[in-house]
């Protein structure tokens, strides 16, 4: 059984919404997972599979060129067990979900705020007082879903509660109360989302080709 995390429609429609905050084509269906095209510099593309499946282990035969990234809503070990040699996992992700409300609160003093919104992305700055963004984050809202995305607070900054109040404010500007609510995070955002009343649902992992 899939557990929540990994609904295949909650991991679509998360994709599509992150691929509106980032300007990316919207996912595909491929093999039994998702893919997106996303032609930058440094990835060609990515497939995002809900569970481990034949399509999965077809694409890890076939891809032998770095940029093609394979991501599993699983353990690293799982999706290892599928790589031959010559791929790379990468560090561990998280798929969390969140039920609560968000407390808005006021950043440190010396700091102040700077929200945006374009269509459906909403951006928030928290500048400091030399107008420098000190930390920031995006979120959008379509498809069921509300996702947040890069949430970032830059070192000089950390340890001010400065990516609890960007996590607040996004989350504020939800519409849709029954949107779910759903993040991918690294370790660090992990502890930072569980003091927040964040959960993790799903393991999220990731690799591709070395890159010689």
């Amino acid at each position: 059984m899939m557990s929540e995390g990994t609904d295949p429609a909650i991991v679509r429609a998360w994709l599509a919404a992150r691929s509106i905050a980032r300007g990316l084509p919207a996912p595909v269906d491929d093999r039994g997972g998702f893919r997106v095209d996303t032609g930058s510099d440094t990835e060609v593309r990515r497939w995002v599979f809900p569970a481990m499946g034949p399509g999965l282990r077809e694409l890890a035969g076939s891809i032998t060129a770095p940029g093609h990234l394979l991501k599993l809503c699983g353990d690293a070990d799982e999706l290892r067990s599928v790589l031959s040699p010559g791929w790379q996992v990468h560090a561990p992700g998280y798929v969390m979900r969140s039920d609560g409300a968000p407390t808005v609160r006021p950043p440190p003093a010396g700091y102040r705020i700077e929200l945006a919104r374009s269509d459906a992305v909403v951006r928030v700055h928290i500048l400091s007082g030399d107008g420098a963004v000190a930390a920031s984050g995006y979120a959008v809202e379509a498809g069921g879903v509300f996702v947040y995305d890069r949430i970032v607070t830059q070192s000089a900054h950390r340890r001010r509660g400065l990516g609890g109040v960007v996590m607040a404010i996004l989350g504020s500007a939800k519409q849709d109360p029954a949107s779910i609510e759903v993040l991918v995070a690294t370790d660090d955002g992990r502890a930072l989302y569980s003091t927040l009343g964040w959960r993790t649902v799903s393991a999220y992992s990731t690799a591709s080709i070395a890159v010689e």
